[in-house]
């Protein structure tokens, strides 16, 4: 099992270019699915849920192409079974974005209950009852989700919760759908107004993304459409607080600072100088220790708890005390103990970690549980005296792009062990 070993202590600088938006990624890839003709996506990044994904569309019989530049070409026309397997499900919890298109498009869906990072519940509920709403016939026994619909009907749907994937599954679905359907409570988060620009790149009708108020007006059909996927707001955002934590400089290339306010709000409290341009940022500590910043999670535009663990390594030898609340998954909190091996001083409280800040991080052998907790890990490492290994890093290659390549271009000792 491959590793991460860094030595801390270098101050970084560099200039680095933002790679395409995983989450935003995986819904467009599995929207493919409700077109007639091909799609071509690009800014596609090199990672291994993407590589899932594409699997996944094989394992179906879609045709996917894959061109220099992690450019990806579908064509859903030879599709031949509408079934995600365990084998394939079980790593990603995105995978469950194909049920909403499969239902739509062929009237009938076979999806394994999804897998993915171990940080809370997820629960699928309010997919499936969306496309009971929708008119669709949902089952689950066995592990799998089953569908059927001859033709979805459009209906007016309020989610419960704010959910991201949720939101996209049914307005993929409702594209198609008889009528009119319109999402209340919806997920505003940038990755869902990407997925919606390319639904109507292909032909669908739909206003409202980016509110919490979705309305979709169903087509026959969809046709062919070229898309480039929006920049990583949740690379971005480790990246600044990779420089910030060593109180160095970093530029972003090919980005969107608008995406990453709450982010960008944070970084100034903690004494970084932060400027912006239409598609850069430039982040600057000037060599000076972060100051302690307060967080608290929320759904978009509120801070985003995919850069939760990665503040808490900058609070851990920022000068204060910080209080991090996590209000969106209730497990998101696994990257506290390996913290605390570093010699951070963290005191957890419900959902709620207060961290005091301290002089020095030590370096010691730790384990990424999920996702982002081993981007904060990686950050904590920075730091640290001494050699930091990071174990279980197949969790960083499922949603960040040579990771280790772009912290050695702004100067960090990082590198990869088999």
């Amino acid at each position: 099992m491959e590793k991460l070993a860094i030595r801390g202590g270098a101050r970084l600088d560099g200039e680095i270019r933002i790679s395409g938006a995983k989450n935003a990624t995986l819904p467009i890839l599995a929207a493919a699915l409700l077109t007639d003709g091909r799609v071509t996506v690009g800014n596609v990044p090199h990672l291994n849920d993407v590589t899932t994904t594409i699997a996944l569309l094989g394992r179906m019989g879609v045709e996917v192409t894959m061109h220099d530049g992690w450019k990806v070409e579908v064509n859903p026309t030879s599709l031949n079974e509408c079934y995600a397997p365990y084998e394939l499900v079980k790593t990603m919890r995105a995978s469950i974005l194909v049920l909403g298109p499969l239902v739509a498009k062929y009237g009938r869906a076979e999806v394994s209950l999804p897998g993915g990072c171990a940080i809370g519940a997820r629960p699928v509920d309010l997919h499936v009852a969306g496309l009971r709403a929708l008119g669709a016939e949902v089952e689950i026994s066995d592990g799998y989700i089953r569908a059927r619909a001859k033709r979805l009907r459009g209906a007016r749907l309020f989610l419960d919760t704010v959910t991201v994937t949720g939101t996209e599954n049914l307005m993929m679905a409702a594209s198609l759908a008889e009528g009119e359907t319109v999402i209340e409570n919806a997920a505003r988060e940038p990755e869902v107004v990407d997925l919606a620009e390319f639904l109507q790149r292909m032909g669908a009708k739909i206003s409202g993304a980016g509110s919490d108020r979705i309305v979709i007006q169903g087509v026959d059909s969809l046709g062919s459409a070229s898309h480039d996927v929006q920049p990583d707001r949740i690379e971005a955002g480790t990246f600044l607080v990779a420089a910030a934590i060593t109180g160095g400089r970093v530029r972003l290339r090919a980005v969107q600072p608008a995406d990453l306010e709450s982010a960008l709000l944070k970084l100034g409290e903690a004494g970084a100088r932060v400027s912006t341009g239409d598609d850069w940022i430039e982040l600057d500590m000037e060599g000076r220790r972060p100051l302690a910043v307060d967080i608290s999670t929320a759904p978009y535009p509120g801070f985003p708890t995919d850069l939760q663990a990665q503040f808490m390594a900058l609070n851990t030898i920022a000068e204060g005390v910080a209080t991090m609340s996590e209000n969106v998954f209730e497990n998101r909190f696994m990257h506290v103990p390996e913290l605390q091996r570093m010699g951070a001083r963290i005191r957890l409280e419900g959902h709620t970690a207060v961290v005091t800040g301290v002089s020095q991080l030590r370096s010691a052998p730790v384990m990424a549980t999920d996702l982002r907790a081993s981007a904060g890990l990686v950050l904590a490492g920075l730091v640290a005296q001494g050699e930091t290994v990071v174990d279980r890093i197949y969790h960083i290659d499922r949603g960040y792009e040579c990771i280790e390549e772009k912290l050695q271009q702004m100067g960090a000792s990082i590198r990869r062990l088999a």
